[in-house]
C-alpha cells in the first residue's frame, strides 16, 4: 500500500463552529478511510449538513484542523474542491434543460473537452439507467430519477470523496433501495462516501463505519455490530424439545430468564462471537441438547436513543 493510499480520505480535529451564541459544532473528530462509506448519524440540528458544508469548503470553520484527499481544508480550498462531489438534500437540477443537457453543462463547468464530456455523459446516463429519459426536461423526472440525475451529475468530475447529505429524503423504498445499490458500486470502484442520513437503517445497511452526532460532538463511533453491542439488552434465545432440556439449561447456565410455556431460555449475551462460543461451550459440558438458538441484539434506534437520550431537537427515523 502506497503512503498516498494509506492516508485517510477525510481527517478532521477539534472541528469547531458557532452562529452566534448558538454552537452546532463542538470539537468534532473524525477519521474517514478511503474507499469507505463513513456515516454521520444523528437528529435534524445535530450538526450533520453543517460539517458537510464545511467539509465541502462551503462554509468556514472557527477552529480545528481538517485535510480532505490530502489536502488541507484552510491552505488548499481549491484542491479539495478539486477532489471531492456533494449531493444535497434536494437535487441541484435545471428543469429547463434534459437529463442529458445537465450532464453536458457539469462537463463544461469542469473545463471538459467537447468529446471527452459527450463521452462521460453518454456512461453516466447509460450506468445511472437515464438513457431513456435523457432528453426529457428534468421536471419530468420521478424523484428516484432526479436523485440518480444528481448524483451522475457529482460524478463528473471524478470525485475521490462524495458527500451525500441526507440523499434519499423523500424517495420511496424502491428508489431508495436503487440509490444504496449505487452507492455500493461507487465504493466497490474506490470512492469514498461520507454520508449523513436520519434514516437508521440506511446507515446500517451501507455504513462502514457509524459517528452518532449529539449537540455537535460525537458521542459514539464504530462498526453498526459495535454500536448495538455497545447497548443492554441484547440476548441469545434458546429453545429446546421438552421441559428437561429447559431445566438443564437452566442449571447450567444460571443467569437466564425461563419461558416454561415456550419451552424457551432468555440468556443475556452481546452477540459477540466470543460470548456465543462461551455460552455453546457451557452447554455442551453440560451435555444440553437444544433445539434452536437465536442472537437477538439492539437495533440503531435502541442505540441512538441510548446515546442521545430522547431530548434532539430533531428526529431520526427508521422508514
Amino acid at each position: 500500500m502506497t503512503s498516498t493510499q494509506s492516508r485517510p480520505a477525510i481527517a478532521v480535529t477539534g472541528l469547531r463552529k458557532s452562529f452566534g451564541d448558538h454552537v452546532v459544532l463542538d470539537g468534532l473528530d473524525l477519521h474517514v478511510p478511503r474507499g469507505t462509506v463513513f456515516s454521520l448519524l444523528g437528529a435534524n440540528g445535530a450538526g450533520k449538513t453543517t460539517t458537510v458544508r464545511i467539509l465541502s469548503t462551503l462554509v468556514a470553520a472557527d477552529a480545528g484542523e481538517v485535510r480532505v484527499a490530502g489536502h488541507d481544508l484552510a491552505r488548499e480550498p481549491d484542491a479539495v474542491r478539486a477532489a471531492i462531489g456533494v449531493t444535497g438534500q434536494f437535487s441541484a437540477l435545471d428543469n429547463l434543460l434534459t437529463g442529458e443537457e445537465n450532464l453536458l453543462l457539469m462537463a463544461d463547468l469542469h473545463h471538459l473537452g467537447r468529446r471527452e464530456g459527450r463521452r462521460r455523459t453518454a456512461r453516466l446516463l447509460e450506468e445511472f439507467d437515464l438513457t431513456e429519459a435523457a432528453r426529457k426536461p428534468a421536471s419530468t423526472y420521478s424523484g428516484g430519477m432526479r436523485r440518480r440525475l444528481d448524483l451522475a451529475m457529482t460524478l463528473v468530475g471524478s470525485p475521490q470523496v462524495i458527500f451525500l447529505d441526507e440523499p434519499t429524503t423523500g424517495l420511496d423504498p424502491r428508489s431508495r433501495r436503487n440509490m444504496w445499490q449505487l452507492v455500493r458500486d461507487l465504493v466497490a470502484g474506490g470512492v469514498t462516501i461520507f454520508l449523513t442520513t436520519q434514516y437508521l437503517e440506511e446507515a446500517d445497511e451501507l455504513a462502514d463505519r457509524i459517528a452518532v452526532l449529539d449537540h455537535g460532538r460525537v458521542v459514539a463511533e464504530g462498526t453498526a455490530e459495535e454500536l448495538k453491542r455497545r447497548i443492554p439488552g441484547g440476548h441469545v434465545r434458546l429453545r429446546f424439545a421438552d421441559p428437561q432440556g429447559l431445566d438443564a439449561a437452566v442449571r447450567v447456565l444460571g443467569q437466564a430468564t425461563p419461558d416454561h410455556d415456550a419451552l424457551a431460555l432468555r440468556v443475556p449475551s452481546d452477540g459477540s462471537l466470543r460470548s456465543l462460543r462461551t455460552l455453546i461451550g457451557r452447554l455442551d459440558d453440560g451435555a444440553v441438547e437444544v433445539d434452536e438458538l437465536s442472537v437477538h441484539t439492539p437495533d440503531l434506534d435502541d442505540v441512538f436513543l441510548a446515546l442521545t437520550g430522547d431530548s434532539s431537537d430533531g428526529k431520526v427515523t427508521t422508514r
